[in-house]
């Protein structure tokens, strides 16, 4: 492994020991997940092509979930597509009448990357970017740039609110020409989903319309157009901790919630959805619970049952559905040692642990977890990096009794639970 900055270093491990994912650097430990990865990457080549795409992807708590998207997330970056993220809440929904689903929206843009800006905050580059190529093709042809600017947006007028959002777009180059900060700030508002009533937008704008409840995914479908425009390939989208849909108590919300991820489904399997793809995470039972999950709505279920051929070992990764599989001993092992290799800033000759550590460790975990470590490796992972932790803040720590006294703890437990089995047997033979 090459030098890793302190920066990373210590933002990585941070992150692992808090049992989060990290923002940055997730390349120095992916390990695995190899076949999931190369099917999203079809995804995200059909967005950037101009097609689209939806996937759910599934996994119990702590099972990655969120690192492969993020994952997934960087390499739409790379394949200079602009992505969206945020997590649902119960303030945050896809469909809402009391604001939660312009909250989402205005959380999504805030969180909007390229590969530039991949912290996100980037859709004021978009935007300056675009007005910037309707600049100089004006100077190029000699025309006007507002006239260059309402041309190129001129097939979103075609969408829901799309009229409204050229306006705010001219709006936007004109405080760019006029040095109007005011005004640019309120073109950047209003596509932020920042304005919460149309009096207001009005005033500001001059357009009547503004993103609430009711408009959250067509302004979704005019922001992946626009970005084409901009000269990226497309629009992805990522929401995390849909399991929040799943626990709303009240019925017609839940259901109100799935129809709108039925609606982008459907325009997702038929191609209505131009340069946008979205990608859900929740975990099996926000998928599977006939009772309150996506398969208690019949028309979801349908859509997204798991193909009847794909058991015994085989996969298909082509349908709207990803179930993260459990990484392997051999892809834990790998783990672990490049976690030793992060502490270490990529030097090998101040690695923490010799190699022969790791599967001492990993047994360890076997023998408390049993085969839930592989599927949901979160705990064991941060118990890792606490005991890389010690090892690096008491210099000369020999490693054996530590995780030698991991193993006696475990055993003392095990014995104190049989006694007290056997105390509660001669209690019940005495009765």
């Amino acid at each position: 492994m090459s030098t890793i900055k302190p920066k990373d270093r210590d933002t990585l491990i941070q992150a692992l020991r808090a049992g989060v994912v990290p923002r940055s650097g997730q390349h120095l430990i992916q390990v695995g997940r190899v076949r999931e990865v190369e099917g999203m990457l079809k995804d995200i080549e059909r967005v950037a092509s101009g097609g689209s795409a939806f996937r759910i992807v599934v996994g119990e708590y702590g099972a990655g979930k969120t690192f492969f998207l993020n994952l997934v997330r960087s390499i739409a970056l790379q394949k200079k597509l602009v992505t969206m993220h945020a997590d649902l809440n119960p303030d945050r929904r896809l469909h809402a009448s009391g604001g939660q689903a312009r909250s989402l929206y205005a959380e999504l843009t805030k969180n909007t990357s390229t590969m530039l800006k991949p912290e996100g905050g980037a859709l004021t580059g978009v935007v300056e970017k675009f007005v910037a190529q309707c600049k100089s093709e004006a100077k190029a042809s000699g025309g006007d740039t507002e006239k260059v600017v309402r041309e190129k947006l001129a097939p979103l007028t075609e969408l829901v609110n799309g009229f409204d959002f050229a306006d705010v777009l001219v709006a936007y180059y004109r405080g760019f020409e006029q040095g109007n900060d005011q005004l640019k700030s309120d073109a950047v508002r209003w596509l932020r989903g920042e304005f919460t009533t149309r009096t207001d937008a009005r005033n500001a704008l001059g357009v009547r319309a503004i993103v609430d409840d009711s408009t959250v995914y067509d302004q979704l479908k005019l922001l992946a157009q626009f970005v084409r425009l901009a000269g990226y390939h497309g629009l992805l989208v990522c929401l995390d901790e849909c399991v929040n849909l799943y626990k709303l108590a009240n019925t017609q919300a839940r259901n109100s919630n799935y129809e709108q991820i039925l609606r982008i489904l459907n325009d997702s399997l038929q191609g209505s959805a131009d340069g946008l793809g979205f990608i859900l995470g929740g975990t099996p039972e926000f998928l599977m619970d006939t009772r309150r999950g996506l398969y208690s709505y019949p028309a979801l279920q349908s859509r997204l049952a798991q193909n009847t051929f794909a058991k015994d070992g085989l996969l298909d990764l082509s349908g709207p559905v990803l179930r993260l599989t459990s990484l392997t001993p051999e892809d834990f092992f790998l783990l672990l040692t490049k976690i030793i290799a992060v502490f270490a800033n990529g030097h090998s000759e101040q690695y923490l642990l010799p190699e022969e550590a790791v599967p001492l460790f990993m047994e360890h975990c076997a023998r408390r977890l049993g085969e839930e470590y592989f599927r949901t490796p979160r705990t064991t992972i941060t118990a890792f990096v606490n005991l890389l932790a010690i090892l690096e803040q008491n210099a000369g720590t020999e490693w054996r009794p530590l995780i030698g006294g991991l193993q006696v703890e475990e055993d003392r437990g095990a014995e104190a639970e049989m006694a007290a089995e056997e105390d509660d047997e001669l209690a019940s033979f005495q009765l």
